[in-house]
């Protein structure tokens, strides 16, 4: 809500012919972002109170009342104030959301949404209500974007959120969020991002079960107990998207390893060691990822991985050589 008020300057009668003046100028300041004062003769209360564009525009004209009607109005200096966005109409927005998040409505939870960050536009920078408002629509637009599978939104709506973590210092869903977070870190292995972000967690966040969730599963993939991190219970369903999607990292890194390890397996082998219901699942999986992989029969033969270099291959004696030629050099010189 733009609010505005006025000050008193020189006495200047005015009339009806001022009133289509003091729409223009009273127009271009709000239109002109960097104009925070301008002088007008002041109109009647009613009328600029009731002029249709400034009510879509949510503004607020606050007079003072001895110039509102009358005969003695005065020429008055109209200055804008910081423009925030009413918490009464964000409130009822931030409602509406929660309410469609209950409902399992992701679609329009994510219209409403929309709605709220064009309202956040407006939200001062040093308000904590307006912040805590912020921060429960960003988390239920987490909570959204993870129930409709949707990874980019999820990224932007925490890059948004962060900002707000770092004033609030806590919500009541801020756990729930970060270990959302390193969840998605973990599914697309982006680890040394998973480890600064629990650098940033204080004692009683990464005590929190929401939190330490993925912290141990990260402990299980690193020393390869994968069949734990496959059985796992989860502390919230939203977590289980990511873990739905972890079994496609588990996966892959027991292909990297069977690869290399075996010339060929039978594929009831590999369906038990790589976690497939049925073959028509694995034969998917090699379609779709594993196209180097030829299907004999009931057996798997794994392609031999390209030859390294070896160490004859490395030129010692020259390389040993020229650092003996080079220390020669340096003594000349010195």
């Amino acid at each position: 809500r733009t609010t505005l008020f006025t000050t008193e300057h020189d006495e200047l009668p005015v009339g009806r012919c001022y009133f289509n003046h003091s729409t223009t100028v009273l127009h271009s300041l709000l239109e002109n972002k960097t104009a925070n004062e301008v002088a007008f003769p002041v109109t009647p209360y009613e009328y600029i109170s009731n002029l249709p564009s400034l009510q879509n525009l949510n503004i607020q004209v606050d007079i003072p009342e001895h110039t509102r009607n009358g005969p003695d109005r005065k020429n008055c200096r109209i200055k804008k104030v910081a423009s925030t966005m009413s918490l009464d109409n964000t409130s009822s927005l931030l409602n509406e959301l929660k309410a469609k998040f209950e409902a399992g409505d992701v679609v329009g939870g994510k219209e409403t949404l929309s709605k709220l960050k064009i309202a956040m536009l407006e939200f001062p920078s040093d308000s904590e209500p307006h912040m805590k408002v912020a921060a429960e629509a960003l988390e239920i637009g987490i909570l959204l974007t993870v129930e409709d599978g949707d990874l980019d939104a999820f990224a932007r709506n925490v890059a948004q959120i962060k900002p707000l973590y770092a004033v609030l210092k806590t919500t009541p869903r801020k756990c729930h969020i970060l270990g959302l977070n390193l969840m998605n870190l973990l599914v697309e292995n982006r680890l040394s991002e998973f480890h600064a972000e629990l650098e940033l967690l204080t004692e009683e966040e990464a005590a929190n079960t929401f939190v330490t969730f993925p912290i141990n599963l990260e402990r299980r993939l690193m020393v390869g107990i994968y069949d734990e991190v496959l059985t796992v219970t989860v502390p919230d369903p939203s977590f289980q998207f990511f873990v739905d999607n972890l079994l496609q990292t588990v996966r892959d890194s027991i292909a990297d390893c069977v690869e290399v390890s075996y010339k060929n397996m039978k594929i009831s082998d590999a369906m038990t060691m790589m976690k497939f219901d049925s073959q028509h699942e694995l034969l998917e999986y090699i379609e779709e990822c594993r196209d180097d992989w030829i299907v004999e029969a009931d057996t798997l033969c794994f392609q031999p991985p390209p030859s390294g270099s070896k160490a004859s291959d490395i030129p010692s004696m020259k390389l040993i050589s020229q650092s003996l030629s080079y220390a020669t050099e340096m003594e000349r010189i010195v």
